[in-house]
C-alpha cells in the first residue's frame, strides 16, 4: 500500500514508514533519545530528499518524546526545572541553527554536510560510549566498585559561577554548562533533524553528574519543545515539512515509545548505554559508507530545491 508524499513529491510504502517510525519511537522511550538520529538517516537510505528528511524528522522526534516524557513524569524521574533551563539554551541555539541551515541550503551543501556531521558526530560518541559501557560491564562481572564519580562530586564544571540547586537530580550546578549544553543541541536539532538525546544523555551522565534515572525524562523533555519549535520555523521558512509523512511517523513514533520505556526500565544502566553505542555506531558506519560508495545514477537532476 502506497502513499504520496506532496513536499517529498514521491510515493512511499505506508507500512515501511509505519515500521521506521515504531521502531524508532521504541528506542526513544528504551534510551531516552529523541531518535532523530536514527529516523533521519533512515529516511534518507528510503530516497526521503535530505531536506524533508530533516525537517520531518525532527517533527517526529516531538511525538516520540512526548510519549517517554509523560510516562517518566508520572514516574518522577522527570527534572523539570533542570529541563527548562536546558530548554533556554535549546531554544536560542535552534534559532541560530535554522540560519546555518538556510545558508547551507542556499550554497547546496546541505545533503554533504549533514551526512558529514552525522558520521562525526555519531563515530565519536559511539566509540566512546562503547567503550565506557563495556569497561563497566565487565568492572560489574569481576564484582568490582565502579569508577565513576557519584554525583554530587566536584569537578570542573561544578566550580564555575550562577549556581543552582535542582532538588529532583539531588545536584547543585552551574546554569553556564547547562545552557550551553541546551544551546549545542539546539543547534543539532535545526541542522541534523535531532533530538540530540545522543549526546545531551552522555553528557549530563558524564560532564553534569547528574544521575542516570533523571536523564532520561529530563532529556525527553527538552527535546520536546527544541524539536517543535525547530519543525515550525522549518515549516515557515524552508517549506520542508511534509505533513502526511510527518503524522505516519508521529501515530507509529507514540505507540513504540509506550512499549520502550518498559523494556527500559528492565535493562541496568551500564547494558542501556552499551546498547544505545551500538546502535549509534551502526547508523554512523552506514552513512559513511554511503559516503565513499560510488551511487548507482552519477548524475542527479535538481527539482525545484530538491534533488533526486
Amino acid at each position: 500500500m502506497t502513499v504520496y508524499l506532496p513536499i517529498a513529491e514521491l510515493s512511499v510504502n505506508i507500512f515501511i514508514i509505519l515500521g521506521m517510525g515504531a521502531a524508532v519511537g521504541f528506542l526513544s522511550g528504551m534510551f531516552g533519545v529523541g531518535g532523530g538520529f536514527l529516523i533521519t538517516p533512515l529516511l534518507i537510505f528510503y530516497n526521503i530528499p535530505p531536506v524533508v528528511a530533516v525537517a520531518t524528522g525532527a517533527n517526529q522526534v516531538v511525538a516520540s518524546s512526548i510519549s517517554g516524557a509523560i510516562t517518566h513524569f508520572r514516574r518522577g524521574t522527570l527534572d523539570v526545572k533542570l529541563g527548562t533551563v536546558l530548554l533556554v539554551g535549546g531554544l536560542a541555539g535552534a534559532t541560530v541553527g535554522i540560519s546555518i541551515f538556510s545558508w547551507l541550503r542556499r550554497l547546496g551543501q546541505l545533503d554533504l554536510f549533514v551526512s558529514l556531521l552525522y558520521v562525526i558526530l555519531l563515530g565519536t560518541v559511539g566509540s566512546l560510549m562503547l567503550s565506557e559501557s563495556v569497561r563497566a560491564m565487565r568492572r560489574t562481572a569481576r564484582n568490582e566498585p565502579p569508577l565513576a564519580k557519584r554525583p554530587g562530586q566536584h569537578i570542573w564544571v561544578h566550580r564555575l559561577p550562577f549556581k543552582m540547586r535542582f532538588k529532583k537530580s539531588k545536584i547543585y550546578l552551574s546554569a553556564i554548562p547547562v545552557l550551553a549544553l541546551g544551546f549545542a543541541i539546539g543547534v543539532l536539532t535545526s541542522i541534523m533533524g535531532v533530538g540530540g538525546g545522543f549526546i545531551m544523555v552522555p553528557a549530563m551522565i558524564y560532564l553534569l553528574r547528574i544521575p542516570t534515572s533523571v536523564v532520561v525524562g529530563t532529556s525527553l523533555f527538552q527535546i520536546i519543545f527544541v524539536t517543535a519549535f525547530t519543525t515550525m520555523v522549518q515549516a515557515a521558512t524552508n517549506y520542508s515539512v511534509d505533513i502526511v509523512l510527518a503524522t505516519i511517523l508521529m501515530v507509529a513514533g507514540v505507540i513504540g515509545a509506550q512499549y520502550g520505556v518498559r523494556v527500559g526500565q528492565k535493562l541496568r544502566g551500564e547494558q542501556l548505554r552499551a546498547l544505545l553505542a551500538l546502535l549509534v555506531l551502526a547508523v554512523g558506519i552506514r552513512l559513511a559508507i554511503a559516503l565513499v560508495v560510488p551511487p548507482d545514477d552519477v548524475y542527479s537532476v535538481a527539482v525545484g530545491s530538491f534533488a533526486y
